[in-house]
């Protein structure tokens, strides 16, 4: 099996890949018109979240028989062509859960606490201890919108917080946590204190807009470590200003890199460039189980 790898994964991973008999060769940062060029000769295709898998892609991909995603989501894939094609999309879910709740956990300590703009005005040799006054997570409402393997993950360390969790997910109903409570949408947008996001994006776009934000307490925080769209960035916005929102924390954007620019420069806005698994456990973990199911499928 030839396998083109287009993204950076573990070289353990890679090791192992060769180690099992597979051929493969790292292509990491093609063009979409090299990639076009070159993946017609190869019978498996690794990417994280960098290369888009459009239809033009799998079109020219005559030999492909999987995809796999090193990651949680695949919306950089064309699912449907891929499946007319007859080539399976595979990911690894599981691998980077423990990583990315840590992070969501992490934004809503730096937001309570304003951790990043302490830290700011301390590199200015400014003693600003009167200016951050920050808020305990203990007590608070945490509404958790996608209550899957991530979801459930900073469930589990919420609660451990102190903090009474809420949760909606569009295709769970029942969770067998009981100090998870399963809420309608509107139920929790408008009870929590927090709101994290661990869902896929959607066709239909996204799941917090002006709406839910009309909806929302006064002086809610909003952390989205999912996917950009999931949370409308201008009515984001505009909840910020009004005082609505009291602070957010995006790892993800609706363009990556993110050019939003007044939404970065909002005094009250922390930010990471789509972090979320980018931890050396959770790397190590993607890689292992990329290099599993190449193995898996070169053995049928």
């Amino acid at each position: 099996m030839r396998v083109l790898v287009c993204d950076s994964i573990s070289a353990t991973a890679v090791a192992k890949m060769r180690q099992a008999g597979l051929e493969v060769d790292e292509k990491i940062g093609m063009s979409p018109e090299e990639l076009l060029a070159v993946v017609g000769g190869y019978d498996a295709m690794v990417v994280r979240s960098a290369t888009k898998v459009k239809k033009e892609v799998i079109q020219a991909a005559k030999n492909l028989k999987v995809i796999v995603r090193g990651g949680v989501g695949v919306d950089n894939i064309d699912v449907e062509a891929a499946k007319a094609a007859g080539i399976e999309v595979r990911n690894t879910p599981a691998a980077s859960s423990a990583s990315v709740a840590e992070l969501a956990i992490g934004l809503m300590f730096a937001c309570a606490r304003q951790i990043p703009q302490a830290t700011a005005s301390m590199k200015e040799h400014k003693w600003e201890k009167k200016r951050f006054e920050g808020t305990e997570l203990y007590g608070k409402t945490l509404g958790i919108i996608g209550i899957g393997r991530i979801g459930r993950e900073v469930a589990k360390r919420a609660h451990a917080l102190g903090m009474t969790v809420l949760a909606f997910d569009a295709f769970i109903t029942k969770v067998d946590d009981p100090a998870i409570k399963m809420v309608a949408l509107d139920e929790l947008v408008s009870n929590s204190d927090y709101i994290t996001l661990h869902i896929p994006a959607s066709k239909d776009g996204a799941v917090l807009g002006e709406k839910q934000f009309a909806m929302m307490k006064k002086g809610v925080t909003i952390i989205n470590a999912a996917r950009g769209g999931v949370v409308c960035e201008k009515s984001l916005l505009a909840a910020l200003e009004n005082g609505t929102v009291k602070a957010a924390a995006l790892d993800v954007f609706e363009k990556e890199p993110t050019e939003n620019w007044p939404l970065i420069d909002h005094p009250n806005v922390i930010l990471t460039p789509h972090i979320g698994a980018a931890t050396k456990e959770a790397q190590g973990r993607i890689g292992e189980e990329v290099a599993d199911i190449l193995i898996e499928c070169a053995k049928k």
